[in-house]
């Protein structure tokens, strides 16, 4: 019985990998469409979404029936719990590659990204691409080393949305009000990536070693 509970767990955590790499993907090729005034690949990215939302109901089922059928305890509980709660974070990572998948469209075939602050929006996403590459590593292989380290990327993160807000509020800002609102909405996107990556970074740290991180 314990085999098969701990078989239906392992898959339960391919699932999630699984699900992360989809992210990943949804990032990079949100900000693609973004760099590249792409409405075709915004809209690929948008309908990739609902593949997002089905594996998020696959983990919740399975989590749900080992919940329900083998009322796990101690670490295997921690485990149960942990997958619930990186699904969802996983998820709105999802939704918020297809914001940014939106502004993309709606902006189309015209770039959203005036040049002034198109190094610094690419390398808001290469950073959020690369953060959500590590959640793949640190889910398969329980790496709490590399989960401590996400700290690292999000902190260039939160100066990078800095730099762009002061870009944006600027006195030689001379791209008008529409452009300032995709650039807040856009820093603020891939911030929030870079924040539930941190979150699922913790989430593991905490199914590895039951100690909760603090700060």
């Amino acid at each position: 019985m314990r085999e098969a509970f701990h078989d239906e767990l392992d898959s339960v955590f391919d699932d999630l990998v699984d699900l992360s790499s989809k992210v990943q993907v949804a990032v990079q090729d949100a900000t693609a469409s973004l760099l590249g005034g792409d409405a075709v690949l915004a809209e690929r990215v948008i309908a990739a979404d609902r593949e997002i939302d089905l594996g998020r109901e696959r983990v919740e089922d399975k989590a749900f029936a080992l919940l329900s059928l083998q009322a796990p305890v101690a670490g295997d509980l921690r485990l149960v719990v942990a997958a619930l709660r990186m699904v969802t974070e996983l998820e709105r990572m999802g939704d918020l590659s297809v914001h940014v998948a939106k502004i993309a469209r709606l902006r189309a075939p015209q770039i959203a990204v005036p040049e002034q602050v198109r190094t610094t929006v690419n390398r808001m996403a290469e950073v959020a691409a690369d953060m959500v590459g590590q959640v793949v590593q640190i889910i398969a292989e329980r790496d709490v080393e590399a989960a401590h380290a996400l700290a690292r990327d999000d902190e260039e993160m939160d100066l990078l949305r800095r730099t762009s807000f002061a870009m944006l509020l600027s006195d030689d800002w001379a791209y008008g009000v529409e452009a300032a609102v995709d650039l807040a909405l856009l820093g603020r996107y891939y911030e929030r990536i870079a924040d539930h990556a941190v979150s699922v970074g913790t989430r593991v740290v905490f199914v590895v070693t039951g100690q909760p991180v603090l700060g």
